[in-house]
Protein backbone atom coordinates (compact mmCIF):
# COMPACT_ATOMS: atom_id res chain seq x y z
CA UNK A 1 0.00 0.00 0.00
CA UNK A 2 1.10 3.57 -0.65
CA UNK A 3 0.06 5.35 2.55
CA UNK A 4 2.89 6.66 4.69
CA UNK A 5 2.51 7.65 8.32
CA UNK A 6 4.71 10.14 10.13
CA UNK A 7 4.20 10.69 13.85
CA UNK A 8 3.56 14.35 14.57
CA UNK A 9 5.06 14.27 18.06
CA UNK A 10 5.63 11.83 20.91
CA UNK A 11 2.20 12.53 22.40
CA UNK A 12 -0.35 12.03 19.65
CA UNK A 13 -1.18 12.47 16.00
CA UNK A 14 0.14 11.23 12.67
CA UNK A 15 0.42 12.86 9.25
CA UNK A 16 -0.66 10.57 6.41
CA UNK A 17 0.72 10.96 2.89
CA UNK A 18 0.62 8.95 -0.31
CA UNK A 19 -3.17 8.92 -0.54
CA UNK A 20 -5.63 10.84 -2.73
CA UNK A 21 -8.88 11.26 -0.83
CA UNK A 22 -10.71 12.51 -3.90
CA UNK A 23 -10.89 8.83 -4.90
CA UNK A 24 -12.63 5.98 -3.06
CA UNK A 25 -10.32 4.08 -0.71
CA UNK A 26 -9.75 0.36 -1.04
CA UNK A 27 -10.78 -2.00 1.76
CA UNK A 28 -7.12 -2.51 2.68
CA UNK A 29 -6.49 1.23 2.91
CA UNK A 30 -9.63 1.74 5.00
CA UNK A 31 -8.52 -0.94 7.44
CA UNK A 32 -5.02 0.52 7.69
CA UNK A 33 -6.29 4.05 8.29
CA UNK A 34 -8.70 2.93 10.99
CA UNK A 35 -5.89 1.11 12.78
CA UNK A 36 -3.76 4.27 12.66
CA UNK A 37 -6.71 6.35 13.85
CA UNK A 38 -7.28 4.16 16.89
CA UNK A 39 -3.59 4.42 17.79
CA UNK A 40 -2.79 8.08 17.06
CA UNK A 41 -6.22 9.71 17.71
CA UNK A 42 -5.52 12.63 15.32
CA UNK A 43 -4.80 12.07 11.61
CA UNK A 44 -3.69 14.86 9.27
CA UNK A 45 -4.05 14.66 5.48
CA UNK A 46 -2.37 17.53 3.60
CA UNK A 47 -3.22 18.85 0.12
CA UNK A 48 -6.68 17.35 -0.24
CA UNK A 49 -8.79 19.71 -2.44
CA UNK A 50 -12.09 18.02 -1.65
CA UNK A 51 -15.59 19.00 -2.65
CA UNK A 52 -18.27 18.61 0.05
CA UNK A 53 -19.32 15.23 -1.38
CA UNK A 54 -15.70 14.06 -1.58
CA UNK A 55 -15.13 15.21 2.00
CA UNK A 56 -18.12 13.14 3.11
CA UNK A 57 -16.74 10.14 1.22
CA UNK A 58 -13.31 10.54 2.83
CA UNK A 59 -14.74 10.87 6.34
CA UNK A 60 -16.87 7.76 5.83
CA UNK A 61 -13.64 5.74 5.72
CA UNK A 62 -13.85 5.99 9.52
CA UNK A 63 -17.59 5.53 10.10
CA UNK A 64 -21.12 6.74 9.38
CA UNK A 65 -21.89 10.45 9.20
CA UNK A 66 -24.30 11.93 11.74
CA UNK A 67 -26.51 15.00 11.92
CA UNK A 68 -25.19 18.34 13.11
CA UNK A 69 -26.96 19.58 16.26
CA UNK A 70 -27.13 23.23 15.11
CA UNK A 71 -28.88 23.26 11.75
CA UNK A 72 -28.18 26.90 10.89
CA UNK A 73 -24.47 26.12 10.40
CA UNK A 74 -24.79 23.50 7.65
CA UNK A 75 -24.43 23.59 3.86
CA UNK A 76 -27.90 23.85 2.23
CA UNK A 77 -27.15 21.14 -0.35
CA UNK A 78 -25.25 18.92 2.10
CA UNK A 79 -27.04 18.98 5.48
CA UNK A 80 -24.55 16.54 7.02
CA UNK A 81 -21.70 18.99 6.34
CA UNK A 82 -21.36 21.85 8.80
CA UNK A 83 -19.39 25.01 8.17
CA UNK A 84 -17.17 27.10 10.42
CA UNK A 85 -17.17 30.58 8.92
CA UNK A 86 -15.81 33.90 10.12
CA UNK A 87 -18.96 35.50 8.73
CA UNK A 88 -21.10 33.64 11.27
CA UNK A 89 -19.13 34.83 14.30
CA UNK A 90 -20.08 37.74 16.57
CA UNK A 91 -17.49 40.23 17.82
CA UNK A 92 -16.82 41.65 21.24
CA UNK A 93 -14.44 44.60 21.62
CA UNK A 94 -13.24 43.96 18.07
CA UNK A 95 -12.35 40.32 18.76
CA UNK A 96 -14.10 37.39 17.15
CA UNK A 97 -16.10 35.15 19.48
CA UNK A 98 -15.08 31.80 18.04
CA UNK A 99 -17.25 28.72 18.52
CA UNK A 100 -15.06 26.06 20.10
CA UNK A 101 -12.75 28.15 22.25
CA UNK A 102 -11.83 26.30 25.45
CA UNK A 103 -10.91 22.62 25.33
CA UNK A 104 -13.90 20.32 24.85
CA UNK A 105 -15.21 17.21 23.12
CA UNK A 106 -18.00 17.62 20.59
CA UNK A 107 -21.68 17.14 21.44
CA UNK A 108 -20.91 15.46 24.75
CA UNK A 109 -24.55 16.01 25.75
CA UNK A 110 -25.66 13.44 23.15
CA UNK A 111 -26.63 10.02 24.47
CA UNK A 112 -24.26 8.63 21.81
CA UNK A 113 -21.75 11.44 21.15
CA UNK A 114 -19.85 11.55 17.85
CA UNK A 115 -16.91 9.14 17.80
CA UNK A 116 -14.97 11.51 15.59
CA UNK A 117 -15.00 14.99 14.09
CA UNK A 118 -13.28 16.09 10.89
CA UNK A 119 -12.50 19.52 9.48
CA UNK A 120 -11.47 20.45 5.95
CA UNK A 121 -9.72 23.81 5.43
CA UNK A 122 -11.24 25.77 2.53
CA UNK A 123 -10.04 29.32 3.34
CA UNK A 124 -7.42 30.10 6.00
CA UNK A 125 -6.22 33.48 7.34
CA UNK A 126 -2.61 34.52 6.89
CA UNK A 127 -1.84 33.77 10.54
CA UNK A 128 -3.51 32.24 13.59
CA UNK A 129 -6.67 30.19 13.84
CA UNK A 130 -4.85 27.01 14.91
CA UNK A 131 -6.68 24.05 16.47
CA UNK A 132 -5.15 22.48 19.58
CA UNK A 133 -5.58 18.91 20.78
CA UNK A 134 -4.74 17.30 24.12
CA UNK A 135 -4.50 13.57 24.80
CA UNK A 136 -6.93 12.72 27.61
CA UNK A 137 -5.76 9.09 27.59
CA UNK A 138 -2.28 10.08 28.71
CA UNK A 139 -3.72 12.62 31.11
CA UNK A 140 -5.65 9.82 32.82
CA UNK A 141 -2.61 7.53 32.82
CA UNK A 142 -0.58 10.18 34.65
CA UNK A 143 -3.03 10.46 37.55
CA UNK A 144 -2.05 8.63 40.70
CA UNK A 145 -3.75 5.30 41.42
CA UNK A 146 -5.54 7.03 44.30
CA UNK A 147 -6.89 9.72 41.96
CA UNK A 148 -7.89 7.17 39.34
CA UNK A 149 -9.77 5.13 41.91
CA UNK A 150 -11.53 8.19 43.34
CA UNK A 151 -13.01 9.26 40.00
CA UNK A 152 -13.56 5.87 38.33
CA UNK A 153 -17.29 5.59 39.06
CA UNK A 154 -18.24 9.28 38.93
CA UNK A 155 -20.65 10.72 36.38
CA UNK A 156 -21.59 14.21 35.21
CA UNK A 157 -24.71 15.61 33.58
CA UNK A 158 -23.90 17.16 30.17
CA UNK A 159 -26.31 19.85 28.93
CA UNK A 160 -26.41 22.37 26.07
CA UNK A 161 -24.64 25.02 28.16
CA UNK A 162 -23.38 24.59 31.72
CA UNK A 163 -24.40 27.19 34.32
CA UNK A 164 -20.65 27.76 34.82
CA UNK A 165 -19.55 27.45 31.21
CA UNK A 166 -16.31 29.33 30.43
CA UNK A 167 -17.50 29.94 26.85
CA UNK A 168 -20.67 31.08 25.14
CA UNK A 169 -22.77 28.80 23.01
CA UNK A 170 -25.09 29.57 20.13
CA UNK A 171 -28.32 31.08 21.43
CA UNK A 172 -31.24 28.87 20.55
CA UNK A 173 -34.98 29.40 20.43
CA UNK A 174 -37.18 27.49 22.90
CA UNK A 175 -38.18 25.18 20.03
CA UNK A 176 -34.54 24.51 19.15
CA UNK A 177 -33.61 23.96 22.80
CA UNK A 178 -36.36 21.37 23.15
CA UNK A 179 -34.57 19.25 20.55
CA UNK A 180 -31.14 19.44 22.22
CA UNK A 181 -30.36 16.33 24.32
CA UNK A 182 -28.77 16.08 27.75
CA UNK A 183 -27.44 13.02 29.49
CA UNK A 184 -25.21 11.62 32.23
CA UNK A 185 -21.71 10.68 31.07
CA UNK A 186 -18.91 8.79 32.87
CA UNK A 187 -15.97 10.89 34.04
CA UNK A 188 -13.64 8.10 32.87
CA UNK A 189 -14.55 6.27 29.67
CA UNK A 190 -13.16 3.16 27.99
CA UNK A 191 -12.28 3.27 24.30
CA UNK A 192 -14.37 0.64 22.47
CA UNK A 193 -11.48 -0.50 20.25
CA UNK A 194 -8.23 0.03 22.15
CA UNK A 195 -9.75 -0.49 25.59
CA UNK A 196 -7.73 2.46 26.91
CA UNK A 197 -9.24 4.64 29.65
CA UNK A 198 -9.56 8.40 29.13
CA UNK A 199 -10.90 11.40 30.96
CA UNK A 200 -14.18 12.65 29.50
CA UNK A 201 -14.45 16.39 30.03
CA UNK A 202 -16.33 19.32 28.54
CA UNK A 203 -16.43 22.27 30.94
CA UNK A 204 -18.85 24.12 28.66
CA UNK A 205 -21.50 21.42 29.10
CA UNK A 206 -20.79 19.65 32.42
CA UNK A 207 -23.31 20.50 35.14
CA UNK A 208 -21.33 19.37 38.17
CA UNK A 209 -20.71 15.82 39.41
CA UNK A 210 -23.45 13.40 40.39
CA UNK A 211 -23.53 12.89 44.17
CA UNK A 212 -21.42 16.00 44.97
CA UNK A 213 -22.55 19.45 45.95
CA UNK A 214 -22.16 22.02 43.18
CA UNK A 215 -18.98 23.71 44.40
CA UNK A 216 -17.16 20.42 45.06
CA UNK A 217 -18.23 18.97 41.74
CA UNK A 218 -17.16 21.97 39.68
CA UNK A 219 -13.89 22.17 41.63
CA UNK A 220 -13.09 18.57 40.69
CA UNK A 221 -13.97 19.23 37.04
CA UNK A 222 -11.66 22.25 37.00
CA UNK A 223 -8.85 20.31 38.68
CA UNK A 224 -9.03 17.54 36.07
CA UNK A 225 -9.35 20.07 33.23
CA UNK A 226 -6.25 21.97 34.35
CA UNK A 227 -4.35 18.69 34.55
CA UNK A 228 -5.50 17.41 31.14
CA UNK A 229 -4.76 20.64 29.25
CA UNK A 230 -1.08 20.86 30.14
CA UNK A 231 1.22 21.56 27.20
CA UNK A 232 2.89 18.16 27.56
CA UNK A 233 -0.30 16.50 26.27
CA UNK A 234 -0.77 18.85 23.30
CA UNK A 235 -0.55 18.87 19.53
CA UNK A 236 -1.24 22.25 17.89
CA UNK A 237 -2.32 22.09 14.25
CA UNK A 238 -1.43 25.01 11.99
CA UNK A 239 -3.88 24.94 9.12
CA UNK A 240 -3.14 25.07 5.41
CA UNK A 241 -5.74 25.16 2.65
CA UNK A 242 -6.57 21.58 1.69
CA UNK A 243 -5.86 20.09 5.14
CA UNK A 244 -8.27 17.40 6.28
CA UNK A 245 -7.91 16.60 9.96
CA UNK A 246 -9.93 13.95 11.77
CA UNK A 247 -9.80 13.29 15.52
CA UNK A 248 -11.17 10.78 17.99
CA UNK A 249 -13.50 12.47 20.50
CA UNK A 250 -13.01 9.53 22.87
CA UNK A 251 -9.25 10.11 23.07
CA UNK A 252 -8.65 13.86 22.77
CA UNK A 253 -10.14 17.23 23.58
CA UNK A 254 -9.71 20.14 21.16
CA UNK A 255 -10.09 23.89 21.07
CA UNK A 256 -10.22 26.66 18.46
CA UNK A 257 -8.28 29.92 18.55
CA UNK A 258 -9.48 33.42 17.67
CA UNK A 259 -5.96 34.86 17.34
CA UNK A 260 -6.33 35.97 13.72
CA UNK A 261 -7.33 39.17 11.94
CA UNK A 262 -11.16 39.35 12.11
CA UNK A 263 -11.15 41.02 8.70
CA UNK A 264 -9.61 37.91 7.13
CA UNK A 265 -11.80 35.01 6.05
CA UNK A 266 -11.56 31.60 7.72
CA UNK A 267 -13.83 28.86 6.40
CA UNK A 268 -13.80 25.12 7.08
CA UNK A 269 -16.20 22.26 6.42
CA UNK A 270 -17.04 19.97 9.34
CA UNK A 271 -18.52 16.49 9.58
CA UNK A 272 -19.05 14.19 12.53
CA UNK A 273 -19.20 10.41 12.74
CA UNK A 274 -21.84 8.46 14.61
CA UNK A 275 -20.65 7.08 17.93
CA UNK A 276 -22.04 4.68 20.50
CA UNK A 277 -23.14 5.23 24.07
CA UNK A 278 -20.04 5.83 26.16
CA UNK A 279 -18.95 3.06 28.49
CA UNK A 280 -17.29 3.70 31.85
CA UNK A 281 -13.82 2.34 32.36
CA UNK A 282 -13.72 -0.73 34.56
CA UNK A 283 -10.35 -1.60 36.05
CA UNK A 284 -9.65 -5.33 36.03
CA UNK A 285 -8.30 -6.35 39.40
CA UNK A 286 -5.43 -8.81 39.46
CA UNK A 287 -5.01 -11.30 42.29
Amino acid sequence: MSTIQCKINEILGAEISGIDLTRPASDATRAELNTLFSKHAVLVFRDQPLTPSQFMQAAEIFGSLMDQQIKKFVLPDYPLVGCNSTKDLPRKNGKLQVRGENYHTDHSNDIAPPKATSLLAVDIPSYGGDTQFVDVRRAYDDLSVRQQTAIQHLRSKHVHESSRSPRSFAKLSPEEMAKIPHTQQPLVIQHPISGRPALYLNTGRMEGIEGMNADEGFALIDQLYQHATQAKYEYRHQWRVGDMVIWDNRSVMHQANADYDPEEFRYLYRVMLQGDKLQPFVRIRTI
